[in-house]
Formats: structure tokens, sequence, C-alpha cells
């Protein structure tokens, strides 16, 4: 049976109070994962900006961009392994049409 792959774009944010080998190694593991699980990946590291609100009491927080082709199933374990990270503050995946 084929698989049926979905274009989507992944944007997380890293917490700013880590350090800079610690930073790089939450988004190593991320995309490591993404790419596991997808083909076409491509990753946009936007750096440190300005929150539009706080998000426990940080101003700011370190963005990442992933873009890719996957399996719909793929999404949920991602979401949930995303939620469980203590060092990833936010996160959203939207599927592109």
């Amino acid at each position: 049976m084929e698989k049926y792959l979905n274009s989507y774009e992944t944007m997380f944010i890293v917490n700013p109070q880590l350090s800079e080998e610690d930073t790089k190694a939450v988004i190593e593991k991320f995309t490591a994962l993404i790419s596991e699980h997808s083909e076409g990946m491509e990753v946009s590291e936007w750096g440190k900006r300005r929150l539009a609100y706080p998000i426990n009491d940080l101003p700011e927080g370190y963005y990442v961009l992933v873009s890719y082709k996957g399996e719909p199933s793929f999404i949920a374990e991602l979401t949930r392994l995303f939620n469980i990270n203590e060092n990833i503050m936010r996160s959203m995946t939207t599927r592109v049409k």
C-alpha cells in the first residue's frame, strides 16, 4: 500500500534560558525525529525573538520552523513529544495545501 503524505509546517519555540549547546541539542533531537518520519525536510532557525505575550514569565523564545512531507499519523506523536518536553515552550503544526 502506498504511503499518503501531506505537506506540513511545524514551528516550535525553545526556552531561551538554555545554553547554546543545549538549544542546538533540542533542535537536533526534534529535527532528527521529523527527518526519520518524513521526506523533503527544510529547517529554518529564526533565532531569539520577542514573544507577543510572556510565556512562563519569559519575554522571548528561540523560534524554529520545519517544513516537510509526512504521514498524518506522525503528527499526533510529534505533538505528544513536544508537550512532554520541558524545553519546548510552544509548538504548532499546520498542514500546507
